[in-house]
């Protein structure tokens, strides 16, 4: 019989412990092995219980959350799922939580608490699967390597100051806000414009773009329904919401939309590569990286048959592998690359074009 997902809850909720035990119980693959008030109540279990993955609220007494957080993935990282509010300051812990290691998040209601997490129960459990299957020393591996600085300058020597490509859509998920921020810190100002797609809901998206905009050179912002697309400015897909590509007289427009789910998500990665591929191809650049699922993979196929360069994450170092293999699988992808090569290889394509 295979071994049950172990799995530790950590809030100080105990109404949340409560739910989520049942439903993660519920899932035959899953075993909560132990809960626990406070990160400090936690630390004993951890070392009895050796769990496969950890839910974390942020908010909590005694130590917060975050601090937690750094100290376990300093020492010794676990996959971490954060269940984190839906409210502003929520997403502003969320985000720093995911730079510090967490793998994803799923976003509670404030209020329900009880039929709200039930109805979220499928993400939840699906999350904590792919939590369970990502190797601790690729996660020890990957989380130092966040921790180098990134000096672009040679970069920014090289880059080409005209280029045939008019635009670069990338599309992530799990362990994606980490990737594009790795990838986005390196990209000078003088670049053509940058979409990207993150499976995340609103606010969190909003505030993902406003932090990563304090740290690089380009402009980042969360894309506004009607906007032209302009050089040297990263757009991030805003929550819960698709982005599709126009072209208009002067130049290339976002159009913001609340169709229905599409690969069970929304935004889609797929919808926006879709739409590229029909009205920028071949003068664009898309790039499938970390992520479960299979979006962004017949999308980023289309780009790849109307003659544009197609890139995915290597599987070395994804967090989770599973987007960037279905692109790769359906012979989508022109080239696979570590994180780490990928702005320079985006640059590089741009000074040949």
């Amino acid at each position: 019989m295979k071994r049950k997902i172990k799995v530790l809850i950590i809030d100080d909720s105990a109404l949340v412990r409560e739910v989520l035990s049942k439903l993660l119980q519920d899932d035959e693959v899953i075993d909560v092995v132990a809960t626990a008030r406070d990160p400090i109540d936690s630390i004993e279990k951890i070392k009895k219980y050796k769990p496969d993955v950890l839910t974390l609220d942020l908010q909590m007494p005694k130590m917060d959350g975050l601090t937690f957080l750094k100290r376990v993935m300093a020492l010794h990282p676990f996959p971490i799922i954060v269940i984190s509010s839906l409210t502003k300051k929520g997403s502003i812990e969320t985000i720093k939580a995911l730079e510090l290691g967490a793998i994803d998040f799923v976003a509670k209601p404030t209020i329900g608490i009880n039929k709200g997490l039930k109805d979220l129960k499928e993400e939840i459990i699906r999350k904590v699967k792919y939590g369970a299957s990502v190797d601790t020393n690729k996660l020890n591996r990957l989380y130092r390597q966040s921790k180098v600085n990134i000096n672009t300058s040679e970069i920014q020597k090289n880059v080409a100051k005209k280029s045939t490509i008019e635009l670069i859509a990338i599309g992530a998920s799990t362990g994606g806000t980490n990737a594009v921020r790795y990838i986005v810190k390196k990209f000078p100002k003088n670049l053509p414009p940058v979409i990207v797609v993150l499976h995340m809901p609103p606010r969190f998206t909003t505030t993902y773009a406003e932090d990563l905009n304090k740290t690089c050179v380009v402009t980042v912002k969360e894309a506004q329904d009607g906007e032209e697309i302009l050089d040297g400015t990263v757009y991030i897909a805003p929550g819960d919401r698709h982005l599709t590509i126009q072209k208009g007289i002067s130049g290339y427009y976002i159009k913001i939309d609340q169709g229905p789910k599409i690969n069970h998500v929304r935004p889609s990665i797929d919808k926006t590569f879709f739409s590229i591929a029909d009205i920028v191809s071949p003068n664009c650049i898309g790039v499938i990286l970390t992520g479960m699922g299979n979006d962004g993979a017949k999308g980023l196929k289309k780009m790849h048959n109307r003659g544009s360069l197609t890139i995915a994450q290597d599987e070395e170092s994804s967090i989770v592998f599973g987007m960037p293999k279905q692109a790769i699988d359906i012979g989508a992808v022109d080239k696979v690359y570590p994180l780490d090569e990928i702005a320079f290889r985006i640059l590089e394509a741009l000074n040949k074009n």
